[in-house]
């Protein structure tokens, strides 16, 4: 159901409009979405707007510049929440609150193997593998893995690595693996450890601390004084984990949110708390219009905080939003268990509340304080490069490769903010002679720039290219192809000494470079900005590289199919020794005959 006029006309519209539940859509003059919201009765919700003056300027601001407004009508009131807060994540109304959160949740794996393996992970459930999680932040996951890899020693490499070991890694000499590719462990006593492992994750931690105990005593009469010592420092460590981690008063499974307001962007902070361990926090600075109530902002960012991460059974918030019944019977209806969302009264729930508390205020006052900072390099680099306004979109491309093998594009893009991670790609770049940096320059700028020209992709204020005078003209040279005129195109060179803080910028008008000084707030942005494309490229290239080494070496060689190359990785002990291994050792391998050995030799030689 929709109305349109040039001036909008509410009573007409308020005078059909049903009182089902449902969301409705707010558009303005230019069809720019203003607002989307929620209703249990949307005839009542809507003519709020209109029937009376609400007081509050953002609102009668918005109502001003309707021009239509598109309704959906759904079957119950939980499904209304859950709608409205899909279709903020996907068309970002201008009015509305939005929460950034580009990455999916990181877990903690422990894989389906003999010899498990833990590691940080991100993606849904796979196989028999066992997820822990979601923890709040990846920084989290990694502290706990490190913390895990001291008390049980379990390893953190991947299967290829862990099959081919001839003898103990570097993990092992500084005692973060017991070595079980080795056999310096038995299967039995490494499958304990990982259960141990398991436990603590789970938040048994007092039981398995009376159980190791129980073991030490055990071993120091069997006169085990080594095993003993072992279990001894494992019980001190893990006491250490609890004093640190652990919350008291019976809070088992939690999570606390809190906002610290402010006009301009205010902060958000999610502390969790499962299994009675506090699994840490992380900061979020939602996009909102200017004035919101903090308990309007609360609500909006639950409802797309929950939208696919799991629902704990208590829900802590520094504000009580007015539609609190309604959220809390939705994500019940989500989670399908009971679940509470209040602010905290009494005991250990009120102590947690003020320390996220401080944490979302502190996090705040540092966030303003750098958005200070990178106002002021706007600025700076608006008159270094002489352009109209200060840029709030810039990209950099820059290219790895070793020695031309499997090189990868990066495009890392940047706003008013900062990194803008979810706007980042990698191009893998095919079809040209290896080693060429110019050519892919050009293949790279070249895709990006034709996406941008169908509307796919948001144009640039600015373009570095990281590089000098030949790859600003490969990049010249892609955008001419693709139509795009009057972008500003920056090559940033790295000048006669190569020395950080002497960086040229080469621009196309310009016939001799631009240097800006040392300290200038604008070269340290655009450094910024070269260095995260350096880093996103090799970090792509590399595992674009390591997954070519692992399986295109052997799945190229005509004949040898899956379970020979099994057998010559068996065998021989990896990719390397099956390189430098002469034809008569190939053709000692089970079923590979002296033909089939002499290909693979010629393969690679």
């Amino acid at each position: 159901m929709n109305s349109t006029t040039e001036s909008f006309d509410s009573k007409a519209f308020l005078s059909q409009l049903t009182t089902q539940p449902g969301v409705y859509r707010m558009y303005g003059a230019s069809d720019d979405l203003l607002y989307v919201g929620k209703a249990r009765n949307l005839k009542k919700r809507v003519s709020s707007y209109f029937l009376r003056a609400s007081g509050n300027p953002r609102i009668e601001m918005m109502v001003d510049q309707i021009r239509r407004i598109d309704v959906t009508v759904t079957g119950t009131e939980d499904q209304a929440l859950l709608l409205e807060a899909t279709l903020i994540k996907e068309l970002h109304p201008r009015y509305n609150v939005m929460l950034r959160d580009d990455k999916s949740y990181p877990y903690l794996r422990i894989t389906a193997h003999e010899f498990p393996r833990i590691a940080f992970y991100r993606g849904t459930q796979r196989g028999r593998d066992r997820l822990f999680g979601p923890f709040p932040s990846s920084q989290t996951v990694r502290s706990t893995l490190d913390t895990l890899q001291k008390l049980f020693r379990l390893r953190p490499c991947n299967d290829t690595f862990f099959a081919h070991r001839k003898r103990p890694c570097l993990q092992y000499q500084i005692k973060r693996c017991s070595a079980p590719c080795t056999g310096l462990i038995t299967q039995a006593d490494y499958a304990r450890d990982v259960a141990n492992a398991a436990r603590l994750l789970e938040g048994r931690a007092d039981e398995l601390a009376d159980e190791l105990a129980t073991q030490m005593e055990k071993e120091s009469e069997a006169l085990e004084f080594e095993r003993a010592a072992r279990l001894r420092d494992q019980i001190a460590a893990l006491r250490r984990v609890q004093e640190s981690r652990a919350v008291s008063g019976g809070v088992r499974d939690v999570d606390v949110i809190a906002v610290a307001p402010h006009a301009a962007s205010s902060c958000v902070t999610v502390v969790s708390v499962r299994d009675g361990l506090n699994l840490g926090h992380r900061s979020y600075f939602p996009r909102h219009p200017q004035g919101i109530e903090p308990e309007a902002l609360l609500e909006e960012f639950v409802a797309q905080y929950y939208l696919e991460r799991p629902v704990p059974s208590e829900v802590a918030l520094s504000h009580e939003p007015a539609n609190r019944d309604w959220l809390e019977q939705s994500l019940a209806t989500k989670a399908q268990r009971k679940i509470r969302i209040g602010r905290p009264i009494r005991g250990p729930r009120v102590r947690l509340m003020e320390m996220t508390l401080q944490t979302a205020t502190q996090a705040l006052s540092t966030h303003l304080v750098e958005s200070a900072s990178m106002d002021a390099r706007l600025l700076e680099l608006q008159s270094a490069l002489d352009l109209e306004r200060p840029p709030q979109r810039m990209e950099c491309f820059d290219i790895s490769h070793t020695r031309g093998e499997k090189a990868v594009a990066s495009c890392v893009v940047f706003n008013g903010e900062g990194p803008l991670k979810s706007a980042y790609r990698k191009f893998n770049i095919e079809g040209i002679t290896p080693g060429d940096d110019y050519a892919a320059i050009r293949q790279a700028v070249a895709r990006r720039f034709t996406r941008v020209k169908a509307g796919e992709v948001q144009a640039p204020d600015v373009l570095f290219i990281d590089g000098g005078q030949g790859q600003l003209t490969a990049a010249l040279e892609a955008l001419d192809e693709a139509g795009i005129q009057g972008l500003r195109v920056v090559a940033i060179a790295k000048g006669p000494t190569r020395r950080p803080g002497l960086e040229e910028l080469l621009l196309p008008e310009l016939e001799q470079p631009l240097t800006l000084p040392p300290d200038s707030p604008a070269l340290h942005l655009i450094q910024r900005i070269r260095d995260e494309a350096h880093r996103f490229a090799i970090t792509g290239h590399r595992g674009r590289r390591d997954k070519a080494r692992i399986t295109s070496g052997l799945e190229a060689i005509e004949g040898l199919g899956p379970a020979r190359r099994r057998a010559l990785l068996k065998t021989l002990g990896g990719l390397a020794q099956i390189k430098r291994a002469g034809v008569d050792e190939l053709a000692r391998v089970e079923g590979v005959n002296r033909t089939l050995a002499e290909r693979i030799y010629a393969h690679f030689h």
